[in-house]
């Protein structure tokens, strides 16, 4: 069962869920741990659960036959992944790998069915997450095939600034990873992260990353 410090309906998943609702889903769910660099799912594994990241930090990515990793998204506590795997018997379609030391809470699709036949509102919520894979998938494709480096940096920024109060950026991400989320080389990035600090669109610390003038970074990411 999962542990009461956690709340479930902090996931956008089941927000709209009553107590007695989030309960139920709650007591189908089951912890496990995983430690850094560890592997989650391989892709093309048989697809029979979504998992809640509890806490730490994971990757999903595709692996080309050459080694070289493209990161489709980076997910932290609250965020869950494979829900597409509890309404078809599809393989999954990334990897997903450990960043950090971390723990989930995995909902197997029969558990997940029994809660849908009597709490038959979860099913909204599960189309809701749905459309919004399929609105990121979209602006991801839009980005990669409209915007240059500097444009798609920008435009990474600021949706990971958005994840909180619009202007921090509190997650580990490093040069690298952006460079595999924007489809990039590192130093390139890295360039691009300088240019932007010294034009006072972004202060970078150790910990962190502010937005010091979104109205630039819009102007670059094409959102102004």
């Amino acid at each position: 069962m999962m542990p009461v410090d956690f709340p479930l309906q902090s996931v956008p998943l089941f927000a709209h869920l009553s107590d007695e609702e989030a309960e139920s889903i709650a007591r189908a769910t089951r912890e496990r741990s995983y430690p850094k660099n560890s592997v989650i799912v391989f892709e093309d594994d048989p697809g029979d659960a979504m998992f809640v990241v509890k806490s730490g930090q994971v990757k999903v990515v595709l692996i080309g036959e050459d080694g070289r990793e493209v990161i489709l998204s980076v997910l932290g506590d609250g965020d869950f992944f494979g829900e597409m795997a509890l309404i078809d018997d599809q393989p999954r379609s990334a990897h997903v790998i450990a960043m950090e030391d971390s723990r989930l809470l995995v909902l197997y699709r029969d558990d997940f069915h029994r809660c849908l036949e009597s709490t038959p509102r979860i099913a909204l919520g599960l189309l809701r997450a749905l459309s919004r894979r399929l609105r990121s998938a979209d602006d991801k494709i839009g980005s990669l095939v409209l915007l240059d480096v500097p444009g798609r940096v920008a435009r990474l920024l600021l949706e990971l600034a958005d994840e909180g109060n619009g202007t921090t950026i509190s997650r580990n991400i490093t040069h690298h990873t952006i460079a595999q989320m924007v489809g990039s080389s590192r130093e390139t990035v890295s360039r691009t992260i300088r240019t932007f600090a010294d034009g006072k669109m972004i202060e970078v610390s150790k910990d962190t990353i502010e937005i010091s003038d979104r109205s630039k970074l819009e102007s670059i990411a094409g959102l102004a």
